[in-house]
Order: C-alpha cells, then structure tokens, then sequence
C-alpha cells in the first residue's frame, strides 16, 4: 500500500490536534485494508521470531488515545499473528496501593519487555501527565515530598514529570529497547457514535461507563494535554506517530507498517550461526534419526 507512508505521521514539529485530520482520505476499500494488514501481520511475525533468536533488542509499543478509540482491537488485529511468548500486554489502570509506595515509573519499568521481545503498552507512562493532569488531585495519593495540596503542583512540576519521561525513554532506547509511541486520534462526533453503539447493542453494553461520559465532558482538557505532552516528548529515539483513529481498520493498518517499516532500521538483526562442530556433524545427527 504505497499511498501510506510511515513517515507522515511521525510528530516532528509541533504539533495542533485540531488541526490535525482525524480520517485518512485515500482511496482504499476494506478488502484492500484487511490484505494489507494481514501480509504485514506475518512479516512483522517472521521479524519478531528473528529478532527473539537474536536476543540483542526488545520493542515497547506505547498506545494512547481517548475512550473508545480503538486500542484493544489495534493490538488483538496487528499482533495476531505472533508467537504468544513474543508479546506481552500491560493494561495500565489506576495505580494500586503497593504501586503508590514507589515513584510513578516503576511499575512501568517492571513491565518492560525482555529481549528479544514485544510489550505493548495499552494507556502507558504517560496517564501520568494526562490523566493526572486533567484530574490533579490524584497526585495527592503519590505522597510526594513538597506536594501537600492541589494548589502546590505548578506548571513546572509537568515540565519536570515530562523530561523523566524523556530521560526513562531515552535510558531504555540506549540499552536496546526500541521505542514506538501512537496516539489514535479519533474525533469527538466518533466517540459520540461508538458510545451510542455501545448503548444501542446488548452486546456492547458491558462496555459503557458512566465515567465516559464524565471525561468526554474534559474533551478539551484532554486535547491540550496530550499536545504538550506530545510536543514535549516526541524525540528521535522515541517517537510519537499521531494516527487517524475515526476508520479503525485503517488505523490498524498505518500502525502495522509504521512497526514494520521501524523494524526494517534494525539491519543488524539476524538468526544465530550454528556452532560449527554441530553443523559439520549435521549429517550425522540426520542418519542417527533415521535410524
């Protein structure tokens, strides 16, 4: 599909969400869509198994988006078809009691992919200066030094909080961990219909919260978050990609190749040599199993 390239997506001058198109207008059916997906789903697969006998990088996939703007199904749909030990999903939700104890990264460290490996992180490290953000209070549960109330967290507490997250970023890209992070921009007249749907069908109901009502009523809070947080962040070794989220399928197939084609940078990736003495005797190993 050579009308997409991964390239147009990634966030290198400052960015306005608003300005910034939520639908991707080309010319492709959905047939074309889902072969798309699906040739990129066995490469990636093949690059995963490569890369996991290599045993020299790992790659943390970062999600972000608003309420309903397709994160789950992305990851069931571009990681289909990958070994299970190669990917592991981490839903990060509201930090537990043992997880306050310890600064607000290191869960995230914990969750880190081992080499060789996928870890896909769905909502990430950085709720920490979105979710938060929107909602400061919260930090009040972080109990941190100098941060008695609300009215103690200044504009410079976020400038700080973002360039740890520049520093862990740019700490685990040294060591081996290719960083890839997407935001799926979806507008708020389609979160409007996927909410609906999630009422109007009895199978989705289970999905609706009344709390997404409560944060869509913060569409615009949410929106200057993620700005500065993505302007902030967006970096060479870890970059942010602003994918058109309204056509979910599409949307899947954009992340697919901008994976495969970050993939494709990593040429020193390859499957282990055989220990010379095993392939000389390689005939020998074969007559003994016919045997």
């Amino acid at each position: 599909m050579k009308s997409i390239n991964p390239e147009d997506f990634r966030v290198t001058d400052k960015i306005e969400l608003s300005k910034t198109p939520t639908e991707l207008n080309i010319d492709i059916d959905d047939d074309e869509k889902e072969a798309e997906l699906i040739k990129i789903q066995k490469k990636l697969s093949k690059r995963q198994d490569m890369m996991y006998a290599h045993n020299r990088y790992s790659v943390l996939i970062c999600l972000q988006g608003m309420d309903t703007s397709g994160k789950d199904s992305l990851i069931r749909e571009v990681f289909k078809e990958f070994n299970s030990r190669g990917v592991v999903v981490h839903s990060f939700k509201t930090p537990n009691s043992a997880e306050l104890e310890h600064d607000y990264l290191w869960r995230h460290y914990l969750a880190l992919p081992e080499k060789g490996k996928f870890a896909v992180f769905n909502r990430t490290h950085y709720e920490n200066v979105l979710v938060t953000r929107v909602h400061p209070e919260y930090i009040m549960f972080e109990n941190i030094p100098g941060i008695e109330k609300v009215e103690d967290i200044t504009p410079k507490f976020w400038e700080n909080r973002m360039e740890q997250i520049n520093n862990f970023e740019k700490h685990i890209t040294q060591n081996g961990t290719v960083v890839l992070k997407f935001y799926l921009h979806m507008s708020k007249e389609e979160q409007r219909k996927r909410l609906l749907k999630r009422l109007e069908n009895p199978e989705d109901n289970w999905k609706f919260s009344t709390g997404d009502l409560k944060e869509r009523e913060l569409w615009d809070d949410y929106i200057r978050c993620y700005e500065a947080a993505i302007n902030k962040t967006s970096k060479e070794h870890a970059p942010w990609f602003v994918i058109p989220a309204d056509d979910k399928q599409m949307a899947r197939v954009i992340v697919a190749k901008i994976i495969w084609e970050e993939m494709q940078k990593l040429t020193d990736i390859k499957e282990p040599d055989l220990d010379p003495k095993v392939k000389a005797n390689i005939e020998q190993y074969k007559e003994q199993l016919k045997g």
